[in-house]
């Protein structure tokens, strides 16, 4: 398992709380927790929902063992997997909303984004580059040095050096 936060737990506890959090913030697409939680939340959250893109039986075990309930592992695999199909990465979105008052915690929410009744509206995903073509090695090697300066002449940031 990667590096998370400590958050004050210990680690069984930690991950206990984090697969807990994903499962509810899938099944309710919208949560209110500390900043630090969301952060974390935000991190394992985008990786199951791009388990259930790639839809595979080794990612339906590998999101099974990590989130609680057969319903939210449907919802990954068919719902959201079908939503997100066009984005590559960037599922949910934490939006900073007060202190709490028993301890000054601040707090946010945890959303995934193109919902209905999301707090903020989100970007449109950005389109792919084209692919290029690649080049052969002859001519990558004339263009590189067509832009290259010939040997033995000193460029401008030779002169700067001395």
């Amino acid at each position: 398992m990667t590096k998370f936060r400590k958050l004050n737990r210990e680690t069984s506890h930690r991950i206990s709380m984090l697969r807990t959090m994903v499962s509810q913030l899938v099944r309710h697409e919208r949560i209110e927790t500390t900043i630090s939680k969301a952060k974390e939340v935000r991190r394992v959250a985008d990786n199951m929902v791009q388990l259930g893109k790639e839809g595979s039986v080794c990612s339906a075990r590998r999101a099974a063992s990590f989130v609680r309930g057969d319903d939210v592992l449907h919802k990954l695999f068919t719902e959201l997997a079908y939503r997100y199909k066009d984005r590559t990465g960037g599922y949910t979105r934490v939006l900073r909303t007060r202190i709490r008052v028993g301890d000054a915690a601040p707090m946010a929410y945890i959303e995934l984004i193109d919902r209905d009744n999301e707090l903020r509206q989100s970007k449109p995903p950005t389109p792919q580059p084209p692919q290029r073509a690649p080049l052969d090695p002859w001519t990558r090697s004339h263009l590189t040095r067509q832009f290259a300066p010939p040997k033995g002449e000193k460029s401008d940031s030779d002169s700067d050096l001395i």
